[in-house]
């Protein structure tokens, strides 16, 4: 069995495997990022009734959704712990045996119930993974080579976010709706292999006593953060009295976890490292991002299937030049920032996702479709140029036996962001639609308003429902969702900006002469001390 690797030093027989080594913890974090993203198409699928589907209700469909949420984010922060504490091999082999064995049971799902059920078992050995490949890379690349190995991995997530409705519709063209679950499993068993081959183990040698009232601390805030983020969303009125409670009752938590990890002797989180303005900015930033990222891909895909009548594989493609940019300077983005600097690179990534957004206030039925592909690749560009420096410079303001928990937060922050983005911008679009819709609807029975204002696909629904009588609905369902896109697009578009204000004042500039990586990573952790 390979033995650990120190903290000091890189064995040479990892060093020479370590591109290959990077390329297993690249199929592991695919499967699980594809698996985000690949749902939505599927879900319009499932809601058919059986045999085709499972018959889920729109709330069903929704918790299909959320219960991954949910269990991945409220997990995230703690299983960076286990890693780092018990060995990230192990914890990469257990999260993908669990997740794989998730896949293959909701596959064979028979209820609702039953899908969203296994959908939290999968998120579960999601939340060991992700952050133990970051982890794990951190412990087998030089320093000087984390910069190009870290791109490479964010180049990764970008892949799976778009080739993720590509994937679904092409099984779903042939396949039974079960099949975009159980095609991880083959997955799951190859990387397995190859992890068991390659990969070698490494924790924290001097973990320090347990902290299992940080850990449910953690868990329990995270969880009421994150719920009630979702609940919000789905009520569409983030003023309901429950969804202020549970918001409300998750931030105390998290406060409590906070002052009582300042006060412990053997923390779980050393919240000293967030008095790094460095380091604080780059976990907002990443927060940021992600919060507009999801709002506007929650957006697209109804602008491109509900308005401009593409099939949801015909969306997929067209998210494409999303990926292709992130492959292409997601790597190469550490050149970029080698010559201007963290703060420079990043502050132009996120106010070119701002102006990206803001182009899609101008969208109309007819806009050109090349300019939603520019847009999506320019965004891609965006967000190449942030993730490789931002979880650069997070991965490296903590020593590397903690890298577990760094990735951990890292993936923490941009989950309730993403979260929050699809809540928050979902909300946004959905009051918009209504707002606009409703006095389009007078003609309808008093039983059908109700449901036909509710989005632009149940505006659709009834007017097909009604035959010829409800042609006259398509024209203002589709201008009053244009026009929710619109505002949503500048809430964005705002989001962003806010982000390249803060990294703009917090990130460093250009390295001086004669900073190497060392020197770096020393001045980030002596600034956190």
């Amino acid at each position: 069995m390979t033995s650990p690797v120190p903290a000091s030093r890189i064995p040479e027989a990892v060093h020479r495997r370590r591109w290959a080594i990077l390329g297993v913890l690249m199929l592991s974090l695919l499967i699980v990022v594809l698996d985000n993203s690949i749902l939505n198409v599927a879900i319009k699928t499932i809601s058919t009734p059986a045999p085709t589907g499972l018959g889920a209700t729109q709330s069903e469909i929704e918790w299909a959704i959320n219960s991954y949420t949910l269990v991945f984010a409220g997990l995230l922060f703690t299983s960076g712990l286990i890693g780092d504490r018990l060995g990230r091999k192990k914890v990469l082999l257990g999260g993908l045996a669990v997740f794989g064995i998730g896949s293959a049971l909701a596959a064979e799902s028979g209820s609702p119930n039953q899908l969203i059920a296994y959908r939290a078992l999968m998120a579960l050995g999601a939340a060991f993974v992700m952050p133990a490949t970051l982890a794990v890379l951190m412990n087998v690349f030089e320093r000087e080579e984390q910069p190009k190995a870290i791109g490479i991995w964010a180049g990764g997530v970008g892949l799976g976010i778009a080739i993720g409705p590509i994937t679904g519709g092409l099984l779903l063209d042939h396949f039974w709706w079960g099949s975009v679950f159980l095609i991880n499993v083959p997955i799951v068993v190859l990387a397995l292999v190859l992890m068991v081959w390659l990969v070698p183990d490494s924790r924290d040698s001097r973990p320090g006593r347990l902290d299992p009232v940080g850990v449910v601390l953690s868990v329990v805030g995270l969880v009421l953060l994150v719920y009630g983020i979702i609940k919000g969303g789905e009520l569409a009125d983030f003023t309901d009295p429950k969804v202020l409670a549970t918001v409300g009752a998750g931030v105390v938590v998290l406060i409590a976890f906070v002052l009582f990890e300042k006060r412990s002797d053997h923390p779980s989180l050393d919240v000293r490292y967030f008095r790094n303005r460095v380091f604080s900015a780059a976990m907002a930033a990443i927060a940021l991002v992600f919060f507009a990222l999801m709002g506007v891909t929650f957006f697209s895909v109804f602008y491109t299937q509900s308005v401009r009548g593409y099939s949801p594989l015909e969306s997929g493609l067209l998210m494409l030049p999303l990926a292709a940019a992130q492959m292409i300077f997601a790597p190469r983005a550490r050149l970029v920032v080698e010559r201007f600097g963290n703060r420079a690179v990043t502050t132009f990534g996120l106010v070119l996702m701002a102006a990206m957004l803001g182009l899609f206030a101008t969208f109309e039925t007819d806009t050109p479709i090349w300019l939603l592909e520019i847009i999506f690749f320019l965004m891609g560009t965006g967000m190449a140029h942030i993730m490789t420096p931002t979880s650069v410079v997070i991965m490296q303001a903590l020593p590397r036996e903690k890298a577990g928990s760094a990735s951990a937060l890292s993936n923490t922050f941009r989950q309730v962001g993403g979260a929050l983005g699809i809540a928050v911008l979902g909300s946004v679009l959905s009051t918009a639609y209504r707002n606009g819709i409703e006095d389009k609807l007078g003609a309808l029975p008093a039983g059908l308003r109700g449901v036909a204002g509710e989005s632009i696909e149940a505006t659709l629904g009834v007017a097909e429902k009604l035959g010829p009588r409800g042609q006259a609905l398509i024209t203002p369902a589709n201008d009053a969702f244009l026009h929710a896109m619109h505002v949503t697009a500048l809430c964005g578009t705002g989001v962003a900006l806010v982000g390249a204000v803060v990294t703009a004042l917090f990130l460093p500039g250009r390295q001086t002469a004669g900073g190497g990586p060392e020197k770096r990573e020393a001045e980030l952790v002596s600034a956190a001390e």
